[in-house]
């Protein structure tokens, strides 16, 4: 019985410091964290939107009454949107993170950014984890195509795009391309439906 209080008390010992380090720990990692999260977001914003000044939050809306679904976007979501604003704080348009499950080796997450006319003025991968040598070239082949567009919806294609709501898709990674267009989409869909921007709506 002492053995077994002994080995109690040496077991609870160690719990309580291991808990205490690991809060310890926390503490003094949370705020570089944090700071750096801040600093990654914004530099996405600031890719999006070069020549906007600031950018602030605004509420992720319901798209339960906007046709989501019917619209085909059941694996895609809508995790953040962020109005961007020049100097005078006149509103430019918006940054719009999306995040689709579509991807062949899972979510791929992005940030958009859209003016007021529907003109999208790119994209910023956020998480990707594609094929290497694939899908992995999303940042190269496919991010490219989508900046300097108004168009209502992409589509991709693989025999070389001709228009400018279609999308030259990867070869060898139609999966990725999918996935990725679908996304763009998703939030050029919630921005039309929601926010109620763009040529769709004039």
């Amino acid at each position: 019985m002492k053995e077994m209080m002994k080995n109690t008390g040496i077991l609870l010992a160690i719990t309580l410091i291991a808990g205490l380090l690991l809060g310890l720990v926390y503490q003094v990692t949370k705020n570089p964290i944090a700071e750096q999260e801040a600093k990654a977001k914004q530099e996405a914003c600031q890719e999006v939107f070069a020549d906007a000044a600031s950018f602030g939050m605004i509420g992720v809306e319901s798209v339960a009454d906007v046709g989501w679904s019917e619209a085909g976007y059941e694996q895609e979501s809508i995790d953040e949107v962020m109005e961007a604003k020049d100097a005078s704080g006149e509103l430019l348009g918006y940054v719009i993170t999306v995040t689709t499950k579509e991807g062949y080796g899972g979510d791929i997450q992005f940030s958009i950014g859209v003016r007021l006319d529907g003109t999208l003025n790119g994209m910023s991968i956020l998480s990707i984890s594609e094929t290497a040598g694939l899908g992995m070239q999303a940042e190269d082949v496919l991010k490219p195509q989508f900046a300097d567009k108004n168009v209502e919806k992409f589509a991709y294609t693989k025999n070389g795009a001709a228009a400018d709501n279609e999308i030259d898709a990867i070869s060898g990674a139609t999966i990725t391309t999918n996935a990725v267009t679908n996304g763009v989409n998703a939030g050029l869909y919630y921005f039309q439906t929601v926010l109620g921007g763009g040529s769709a709506n004039e």
